[in-house]
């Protein structure tokens, strides 16, 4: 059906463009408003605030009025002109069925209201005035369906008759003689009153519609079929049509259209348009959509059994019209949009309303085939959107549980978390040199599980060179997928810390372990567009949606593993039984240290120069407190040492041993000694000397003590912090004292100072007396005499 063509109606010159109101003067001059005529309550010719609908037939006002109970249809004479505008009292009254009241109650809103439809049909060659039986609320029914419907009093009476269409649904009549003639008695509604049908929801609108074609010789055809629509769709059609008896018969039809319906009107040609929230439509009472069939026998049609409504492309009207100038294949309606725009409608309606044509096996085979390739397409199409549903519900699922996750992390901060990661250090050997490597222990102690799309990143970070202090090492980041780990699985990564391909492993290390949910991997699929026609198997994503690394990091744990970690002791170790050894490693063993003898500058330091050593001292009641004694024999010193050692990988040999004092190698095989004795710090506190423990560090490498000594430091201020937040007072100490040793070691950085200037300006013979001076004031500088406490 072609597109409508709308255009809006003028304003008629002689309307007000302005309200006449007491409030006039509140609006700005350039608003249009509605035009409101006011009607005096003795010029009207009922004030009845009951009133829902009227009609006017010839010189008979019939109304419908709402009574506490029940629905009453009144009729009145029209006063003549001249005379009393007042109606007076009625001349015939009915009550109808029992009124239901909306739904509600106090304070809660009530349902929409619906207002009742009134309107008359009469039979052919009635009195009545035709005129008054043309509009929207008058029209004439063919005798045979006039008296299938409303019985033999009405055909003999001649009498109109008035259809009343209720918000409950009912469809009822009342003959209009008959109801004049209960003024005085009024009648029994049982008699009086008739119900053509009840569409179980609020009737819209009421009509008649010629469904059959007109003969030529006929020059004026009434309608031959009723309709009643609902404001939900529900829709009734009953027309005359011959049983298989060949008895005349009524034919009632229901049928559902798309609602809700706001209103309606009949047109020519068995059509009736009705309009929607969202567009004017029209359905074909006559044709209905139904396949023709030339050989089907003559007389009367019934009506179709589905109506398949079509879209005018004209916007919602709440008021439809239809002009009685019809030309074949063309239509007129006045509409009243929503917005009350006043709009007239022309629609060509002949592109749509073929004639009868046989349909012929070739034609079904065609229609067929397309039939089963849109049944195909639509197959493949469902297939392809539950795929892209499913899609989306398992990548809202892992999204949901990220974020769980993510706030069972975040809100366990102190104490255990869900998820863990535990880093271990260990030395091994791999190709023929002692390697140090971390081990990651992932353990997942909550109750979620870790799907598709996270995965455990790990990151190394070396400390940077002596040299380049305002410049950090480069970090080496590795990401390990983790699949299916479930509430109480455990995941295990092994990372090489060094040495590395220059042979050298820097110390400290630092360790930080993250899980990672990558957003791509995750919703990626569930983002791209579904198409039945491209390969649905293909996970894509649209650019400039999800970023390459976009995900979720949570972090878990930073671990740090210095000097201590990284020492080795071979020498507690029991000596393996002899066996043969391999003769390319004991070659190459000699080749690398010829006559068993360290190569390379460090070795040479260690035979010419004496071993670098740097101290510690801590209060012995601050060690005790700190470790605890367990009682057991085990001297404080034991005990502090293995403290120092406890994360190193052979810390058991230690306690087993209860050693004090242990050698070891640094990783680039340099010797270094950890030496734990007690001692007594004089000269500090006035009730007399303090029992203290030293931790002394001595190796040859310059590097490899400077490294251990910072270890051991950070491990005794973190426990110095620990024991100050418990509120632990320190003995009272002699200021003068620590004022003193202050001021030796400000002179000693100035010595530094200068003796590092002065290297810069000397010649090679002088700056090696400099350099031994400048080694020898580091030494002080690291062994004070300071107690911690």
């Amino acid at each position: 059906m072609n597109a409508a063509r709308s255009r809006t109606c003028p304003h008629w010159p002689d309307a007000p463009r302005r309200s006449v109101s007491p409030s006039d003067g509140d609006h700005e001059d350039g608003e249009l408003l509605s035009p409101v005529i006011p009607v005096d309550p003795d010029t009207c010719v009922l004030a009845d605030a009951t009133l829902c609908a009227f009609t006017v037939l010839d010189d008979k006002l019939i109304t419908l009025a709402q009574g506490p109970a029940q629905w009453k249809v009144q009729l009145f004479e029209c006063p003549c002109p001249g005379q009393d505008p007042r109606a007076k009292g009625p001349i015939g009254e009915v009550e109808l069925s029992t009124y239901t009241p909306p739904e509600g109650s106090p304070g809660k809103p009530r349902a929409p209201h619906f207002l009742p439809v009134l309107c008359c049909v009469s039979p052919p060659g009635s009195r009545a005035l035709h005129s008054h039986l043309q509009g929207p609320r008058g029209f004439m029914l063919e005798g045979a369906l006039f008296g299938l419907l409303f019985g033999v009093d009405a055909c003999l009476l001649e009498s109109p008759v008035i259809l009343c269409g209720l918000p409950d649904g009912q469809f009822c009549c009342v003959i209009l003689k008959t109801l004049v003639t209960s003024r005085l008695a009024p009648g029994d509604p049982k008699a009086l009153v008739k119900i053509l049908h009840h569409l179980e929801e609020p009737v819209i609108f009421i009509g008649a519609l010629r469904t059959e074609p007109v003969a030529e010789d006929l020059e004026d055809a009434h309608s031959d079929c009723l309709v009643a629509l609902g404001h939900r769709g529900r829709t009734l059609a009953i027309k005359a049509s011959w049983d298989e008896a060949g008895n005349l018969v009524p034919e009632l039809r229901e049928y559902c259209l798309p609602g809700p319906l706001l209103c309606a009107a009949c047109g020519g040609d068995g059509r009736v348009y009705h309009s929607t929230p969202s567009s004017l439509c029209v359905v074909d009472l006559a044709r209905g959509g139904a396949p023709w069939d030339a050989e089907q026998p003559d007389g009367p049609a019934g009506l179709p059994s589905l109506l398949c409504p079509a879209s005018l492309n004209v916007c919602s009207a709440v008021a439809l019209a239809v002009s009685p100038r019809v030309s074949e294949g063309h239509a007129e309606l006045l509409a009243l949009s929503a917005k009350g725009r006043l709009m007239s409608c022309s629609l060509d309606l002949g592109s749509k309303t073929p004639g009868p044509t046989r349909v012929t096996a070739a034609n079904s085979g065609r229609k067929i085939k397309d039939l089963l390739c849109g049944i195909g397409t639509v197959s493949e199409r469902v297939s392809s959107l539950k795929k892209a549903v499913d899609q989306r519900n398992r990548a809202l699922t892992c999204l949901n549980e990220a974020m769980n996750l993510s706030c069972a992390l975040l809100s366990s901060r102190e104490g255990p978390r869900p998820i863990s990661c535990t880093v271990t250090t260990a030395w091994c050997r791999q190709e023929l040199q002692d390697v140090l490597t971390a081990t990651c222990l992932l353990e997942n102690s909550s109750s979620f599980t870790l799907a598709r799309g996270w995965a455990l990143c790990l990151q190394v970070l070396p400390s940077s060179p002596a040299a380049h202090l305002d410049s950090a090492g480069s970090a080496v980041t590795y990401t390990v997928p983790v699949d299916q780990l479930g509430p109480g699985g455990r995941r295990e990564v092994t990372l090489l810390l060094g040495p590395g391909e220059d042979g050298v492993l820097s110390l400290p290390l630092t360790v930080s372990c993250a899980l990672f949910l990558s957003l791509r991997e995750v919703v990626g699929g569930a983002l791209a567009p579904s198409d039945s026609f491209k390969d649905s198997s293909l996970d894509g994503c649209p650019p400039d949606v999800l970023p390459e690394q976009g995900g979720i990091c949570l972090p878990l744990s930073e671990h740090t593993v210095d000097m201590l970690q990284g020492l080795r002791f071979p020498g507690l170790a029991a000596p393996p039984a002899q066996a043969p050894g391999d003769p390319v490693d004991t070659f190459l063993e000699s080749c690398r240290r010829p006559g068993g003898e360290p190569a390379g500058p460090e070795s040479l330091r260690a035979k010419y120069l004496p071993p670098s050593v740097a101290a510690i001292r801590v209060s012995a009641e601050l060690l005790r407190a700190a470790l605890g004694d367990s009682g057991s024999g085990v001297s404080l010193c034991c005990t502090t040492l293995q403290w120092l050692l406890a994360e190193n990988a052979t810390v058991h040999v230690v306690r087993a041993q209860a050693l004090s004092s242990v050698e070891g190698l640094a990783p680039d095989g340099t010797g270094l000694r950890l030496d734990v004795r007690e001692v007594a710090v004089t000269d500090l506190c006035p009730a007399g000397p303090i029992p203290a423990v030293e931790v002394q560090v001595e190796s040859p490498s310059l590097a490899n003590m400077c490294r251990a000594h910072h270890a051991v430091v950070g491990r005794m201020q973190r426990m110095v912090m620990e024991q100050a937040a418990r509120d632990s007072s320190p003995p009272d100490l002699r200021m003068q004292y620590l004022h003193q040793i202050q001021a030796n070691h400000e002179t000693l950085l100035r010595e530094v100072q200068a003796l590092r200037d002065r290297l810069c300006t000397e010649d090679e013979a002088s700056s090696c007396a400099t350099a031994q001076r400048l080694l020898q004031v580091y030494q002080q500088l690291r062994s004070p005499s300071l107690l911690l406490l």
